[in-house]
């Protein structure tokens, strides 16, 4: 059975612009990891940085985890907040991009602290809104040139790029998995990879199994999150509630290339109970797992040899059913 994993932020509190008082009360950090610990089947947890509430330490959260027999295997520094509504990598106030840079650089040190994988990168507020905003040029170089500052600086943890089409800018820098990997393969070093959202790759229009294949076909898949959406939006739903056949072909590519990564929710369950929805998710999850042992893969991979999609459609399908029949 795979390791699952959730971002803590599933089990946050949740503002959108018109709920701008929230859909709940606020979550601490340590109040987040008591929740996660409360699904019974995570493992492990990616954790923001700064904890929340301010100079809460990070021997503190350590022994939260360990209370709630969870290890934190990544840590996101927020590089998405106010103070970097212009940019965080390519603000153009050169000490705004330092303090990105700083603040990148304390989430390392408490992530070797903690003992995880990578560091997640989501510069969220790199890119642009309209048209003429931005010399294209020099906010590429600027993206660059900050992810290979950090990951020169620490050698010894992974840096994880999670790239996005847009929002919060109307179009992020690093936008699909294939600017994404000629901006890793630009940047030159072997501790720059990407984690690839699900429902970021469906919203940009991408096949996520394909993206998987070609970031694993260059060594750079570091990690997954995995939710759903309608396409139009990162609504960031429970796995498998809306493209259960493009999940289960997402995790199949990841299986037949040999990947045995973190399956890692990454849910906003405004409206729902946060602990309830990870446990959905994981059943959901748990039953794809099932699924891929029961493929024909003889018959699969002469379908596809034939491009013959009625006959791969009733293979996966079977598969999906029978292992679904009874749970």
């Amino acid at each position: 059975m795979p390791t699952f994993g959730a971002g803590i932020w599933h089990f946050g509190r949740y503002v959108d612009r018109y709920a701008t008082d929230g859909y709940g009360p606020p979550v601490s950090t340590l109040e987040a990891i008591d929740l996660a610990g409360q699904v019974g089947e995570l493992s492990v947890v990616d954790m923001t940085y700064p904890f929340d509430p301010a100079g809460l330490g990070v021997d503190e959260v350590a022994d939260a985890l360990k209370r709630n027999n969870l290890r934190a295997i990544a840590v996101t520094p927020e590089i998405y907040t106010r103070r970097f509504s212009r940019g965080a990598f390519t603000n153009p106030d050169p000490a705004v991009r330092r303090q990105a840079i700083e603040l990148v650089s304390e989430a390392a040190e408490v992530a070797r602290r903690l003992g995880c994988d990578y560091v997640k990168l989501w510069p969220g507020q790199d890119g642009w809104d309209y048209p003429f905003q931005v010399d294209h040029s020099e906010v590429w170089k600027l993206s660059l040139d900050a992810v290979r500052e950090l990951a020169g600086t620490f050698p010894d943890l992974r840096f994880a790029i999670e790239y996005k089409p847009r929002e919060p800018r109307n179009t992020m820098v690093f936008s699909s998995v294939a600017k994404t990997l000629l901006g890793i393969e630009e940047i030159g070093l072997p501790n720059v990879g990407i984690l690839l959202d699900f429902g970021h790759s469906l919203y940009g229009g991408e096949s996520p199994a394909d993206a998987a294949r070609l970031a694993m076909s260059r060594g750079r898949l570091f990690a997954i999150d995995v939710n759903d959406n309608y396409r139009g939006w990162d609504d960031d739903m429970v796995v498998g509630s809306v493209h259960l056949v493009e999940t289960f072909e997402f995790f199949y590519a990841l299986a037949d290339a040999g990947w045995e990564g973190v399956w890692q929710l990454d849910q906003f369950p405004f409206r729902e109970d946060s602990v309830e929805a990870a446990r959905a998710g994981i059943r959901v999850m748990k039953t794809i797992h099932r699924a891929l042992g029961l493929v024909d893969r003889e018959a699969l991979a002469a379908a596809q040899q034939a491009q013959d999609a009625l006959a791969a459609q009733r293979i996966v399908q079977r598969a999906l059913l029978s292992a679904g029949a009874g749970r």
